[in-house]
């Protein structure tokens, strides 16, 4: 029942969502996750934790930044149903699309850069 909870209180903020349909399928730094919400670094690490207790991303730190992945196989089954559900209740999303298409030109920037920049934020 708690996994439930958490995941439900997880995905109870717009942002959140938004950061984890994000991620897809591949691993992205906390900086460009910042980059496209356009929040404070310290608001973004915060939803990105919300998730992580939520086993809905694994984070992984890599040097001075964090990087982080929607849940694999490994996840608990709640976990990994909800994020199918998600997928596929939010593929025509606008918001999800427009945000899609923004993150690829923020990978396009290079990621160091865009990290120093965060970090004088």
């Amino acid at each position: 029942m708690e996994s439930i909870l958490s995941i439900t209180r997880a995905l109870s903020d717009e942002n959140r969502v938004r950061a984890l349909m994000a991620l897809g399928d591949q691993e992205v730094c906390v900086c460009q996750l910042i980059e496209l919400l356009q929040l404070a670094p310290s608001t973004v690490s915060k939803h990105m934790s919300v998730l992580k207790q939520a086993g809905l991303v694994a984070g992984q730190k890599k040097g001075r930044w964090m990087y982080y992945r929607q849940a694999d196989s490994k996840a608990p089954v709640e976990a990994r149903t909800v994020l199918e559900w998600l997928r596929s209740s939010l593929s025509e999303s606008t918001r999800i699309r427009t945000d899609q298409r923004r993150l690829a030109t923020i990978l396009k920037v290079n990621r160091d850069e865009l990290c120093r920049r965060q970090s004088t934020r």
